[in-house]
């Protein structure tokens, strides 16, 4: 699914796409902090980008292949909080709920990421909470 540049950001910001995650996903420009690319990872979760999802993932644990579940639409991403993560340092967590809808019944994925910054920064792994 694309996203028009003018339309809000699923993300949650309160930005629109084009000015949010829309040029960290086209690599026009890096996210400056861990939240922002967890943000852009929502995005491309909501979007279906597989492609931003394996690429924003660090090599050492970046699965070879992902596939998404068609029926689960995403919603809404809440950050509960952050450490480290910062544009000057090397890794971070944050701690985040997504809120999901398939088959008419709602969830929420509770979920304390880890991120590392060596070339940029880059999705290590989640652990639920």
């Amino acid at each position: 699914m694309t996203i028009d540049d003018a339309k809000r950001c699923p993300c949650g910001t309160g930005l629109v796409y084009g000015e949010c995650c829309g040029p960290i996903h086209r690599r026009e420009r890096e996210a400056a902090t861990a939240e922002v690319l967890m943000r852009s990872r929502f995005t491309a979760f909501a979007t279906g980008d597989v492609d931003w999802l394996l690429a924003s993932w660090h090599p050492t644990t970046r699965p070879r292949s992902l596939e998404l579940d068609p029926g689960i639409r995403w919603l809404r991403l809440e950050i509960q909080g952050t450490s480290g993560g910062g544009p000057f340092d090397r890794e971070g967590t944050v701690a985040f709920e997504a809120h999901w809808v398939a088959d008419g019944q709602r969830g929420v994925l509770r979920e304390l990421s880890s991120f590392r910054r060596d070339q940029g920064w880059q999705y290590v792994q989640g652990d639920a909470v």
